[in-house]
């Protein structure tokens, strides 16, 4: 029989409800398709549906499971090229790139898991709509014939989340070229102006945050890369001074910086460094009144620099109490953990 990618027989009818006997008489099987959640679905060698579970069954709007049983996971989806080909879906051109074919010909082929996603186009009642599924295939053996479990998740918005993000990095990282561009230029000609060198300083500090947030997008806070640099604990203080001194958090209230400073050097991220200084900082600035006061400074302890924030007003008892807890929200607590897990993945 002709086909693009995987075997186009099927089973007669009589086989079919042999193999749909098995799985019923099965009660591991049986089981697992009333207590895991999700949309699973058990497919024979030839790729057909012999079972499936409530939940497969109400996504698919269907209430009598003979509708799909013998099917295969493309015509049950009502992929838009199941039909192409006269031996249906695993059969067409399309197929050879579809995650859930591959998964479930290497699973049947290999005799061991496989994973893939499924980008799947679907219409139904004349509307197509476009899916991302996670497909994962498991092989088993039963009375001597074989199966596939399939377990299908939706992640459709993860996905579309993912494309945002890559977009929103891309376009953001153009903007800053031109922004650091322009300030840079600024700075040059107004050497004297402190407020041309806060806002280039703010540009590749802003550049810098932005590297970071989408390092820790794409593979999380234990795969971002520390750039060490010396820099000088005077300069710290200095720096911070000049990113809040235009802040609104810092509107009518004062941040005085102890002084002096002690001269010792350090070998830093001065980016990861300078967001968990300013995250305290704002934290600070925040719970204290107007015409109200913000203390830092640097305290040399042994082989420690300590960074140290003070206001006058107390974190509440209620937020004390779960301020570094993940699920725990406040804006405060988001830049406590923030910081709490920067200061704890790259010490």
């Amino acid at each position: 029989m002709d086909t693009y990618f995987a075997t186009a027989e099927r089973n007669s009818a009589d086989d079919l409800k042999q193999e749909i006997d098995t799985i019923i008489k099965n009660e591991v099987v049986r089981e697992l398709l009333h207590a895991l959640s999700g949309l699973i679905a058990v497919l024979d060698e030839h790729r057909q549906v012999v079972a499936l579970n409530d939940s497969f069954l109400q996504m698919l709007g269907v209430s009598d499971p003979a509708e799909v049983l013998g099917l295969r996971l493309g015509e049950a989806l009502h992929c838009i090229h199941s039909h192409e080909e006269p031996h249906g879906c695993g059969t067409t051109k399309y197929c050879a790139t579809c995650g859930a074919a591959i998964a479930t010909v290497s699973a049947l082929g290999e005799e061991k898991p496989a994973e893939r996603i499924c980008a799947l186009t679907a219409e139904r009642d004349g509307v197509r709509l476009d899916t991302s599924l996670s497909v994962r295939a498991n092989p088993i053996k039963l009375e001597g014939n074989r199966f596939v479990l399939v377990f299908l998740q939706d992640i459709t918005l993860e996905e579309l989340r993912a494309s945002l993000e890559r977009t929103f990095f891309h376009d953001i990282s153009n903007m800053l070229t031109g922004l650091i561009g322009a300030s840079e230029m600024l700075a040059a000609k107004n050497r004297e102006s402190t407020l041309a060198q806060v806002v280039f300083q703010s540009a590749l500090r802003l550049s810098d945050e932005v590297a970071i947030q989408k390092s820790m997008f794409q593979s999380g806070a234990e795969d971002y890369r520390v750039t060490r640099r010396e820099a000088l604990a005077p300069q710290l203080l200095n720096d911070l001074k000049n990113v809040f001194t235009s802040h609104p958090a810092s509107l009518n209230k004062y941040m005085k910086v102890r002084e002096p400073a002690p001269q010792i050097s350090i070998r830093t991220d001065l980016s990861l460094a300078l967001r968990v200084m300013c995250n305290m900082v704002t934290n600070a600035l925040e719970a204290t009144e107007e015409s109200g006061a913000v203390e830092i400074w640097f305290e040399e302890e042994e082989a420690f620099l300590i960074f140290c924030v003070w206001n006058g007003t107390a974190i509440a008892d209620r937020v004390k109490l779960r301020i570094f807890q993940r699920n725990f929200s406040t804006k405060r607590g988001v830049r406590q953990r923030d910081r709490h897990l920067l200061d704890a993945s790259f010490r």
